[in-house]
């Protein structure tokens, strides 16, 4: 391994929404990417006929999620009011802030088709935006797209290679979707802080060590390092600044305050934090995701304490434990 890779992180298997998804981030070597917080990878699965994605109703705050697809479609629903189908090559940006109720599933005329393969991250957002109003923004053509090299690159957060998407962001964010040709080179800089390259499919090197599909190789701050590929691959690149001090996770829920945390909780137990497309979210399911949070421990991401990783509602899955940050 060379000085320029700093960790190198293998994914968790969780059921999701009724598919397998590995999940990379958090990690026992690195909890965070920037101010990347979760990443998961959906796929790419075959669905069984009349099956598919079906994550229901369920809250958030703290924290933005940003859902990028290869193949298939979700249909998008949340409680400011947004019902907005994403393809291929398109971002889903959803700012939770004081808090917001969403579900995700496969639309029905996909359910035919078969195939689902979508990267999703939550991204922590800075203290002095945590209470800020929810949002929701869908991006397509307007992403910025840059030929380099054999290489092409869409940035779908955040500022890199010259470009700036328009996706609003809260802290210096790097996210990219590179697409290497085969022989093909690209000179990842320093620009962001923090760094991270995840291989979706393909191979790869990071100055000239092989990565393993599937797999996130963590960079060493400070230093520019080249990316190839000899046959071609698929990439996410992703960081940014990192996060503004300790950040505590229950569940869904993301913040800084413990006590904000529980108020969330009081919050969705007695259906104050909106429906989804105006019905009532199902108490039964409600209850029983509390339940199980209620159960777990509670978690932090912060410079002095491990922590703990809750999954998302309505699915049991075991408890992440997470060292102190390497930084």
């Amino acid at each position: 391994m060379t000085s320029t890779i700093r960790a190198v992180l293998k994914p968790h298997q969780h059921d999701v929404g009724g598919l397998m998804v590995g999940r990379v981030l958090p990690a026992l070597a690195a909890r965070t990417v920037g101010p990347f917080i979760f990443f998961d990878h959906f796929g790419s699965a075959t669905l069984v006929l009349g099956k598919g994605m079906d994550v229901r109703p369920h809250p958030h705050i703290g924290l933005a999620t940003v859902t990028y697809l290869f193949e298939g479609a979700i249909m998008h629903r949340d409680s400011v009011g947004s019902v907005q189908k994403i393809i291929p090559g398109e971002v889903n940006w959803m700012t939770a802030g004081r808090g917001i109720v969403h579900s995700d599933r496969t639309p029905d005329e996909e359910r035919a088709n078969g195939q689902n393969h979508c990267i999703q991250t939550w991204v922590a957002m800075p203290v002095a935006s945590e209470d800020s109003e929810p949002s929701f923004e869908h991006h397509a053509a307007a992403l910025p797209q840059i030929e380099r090299d054999g290489v092409t690159l869409r940035v779908i957060a955040g500022t890199a290679f010259g470009a700036k998407a328009p996706t609003r962001t809260f802290l210096p964010t790097l996210y990219v979707a590179a697409q290497f040709a085969p022989g093909s080179t690209l000179q990842l800089d320093t620009e962001h802080e923090e760094r991270g390259v995840y291989l979706v499919d393909g191979d790869f090197t990071i100055d000239g060590d092989a990565v393993p599909e599937h797999q996130m190789t963590v960079l060493a701050p400070g230093q520019p390092v080249e990316l190839a590929s000899a046959n071609g691959a698929s990439v996410m690149i992703l960081g940014g600044a990192p996060l503004d001090g300790t950040r505590f996770i229950e569940w869904n829920f993301v913040s800084s305050s413990r006590e904000k945390i529980e108020a969330a909780k009081r919050a969705w137990s007695e259906q104050r934090m909106g429906h989804v497309s105006g019905k009532p979210n199902l108490s039964r399911c409600r209850r029983r995701a509390m339940r199980r949070a209620r159960r777990r421990h509670e978690e932090c991401i912060g410079q002095d304490e491990s922590a703990c990783v809750v999954d998302h509602p309505l699915r049991r899955t075991p408890i992440i434990p997470i060292l102190p940050s390497l930084r």
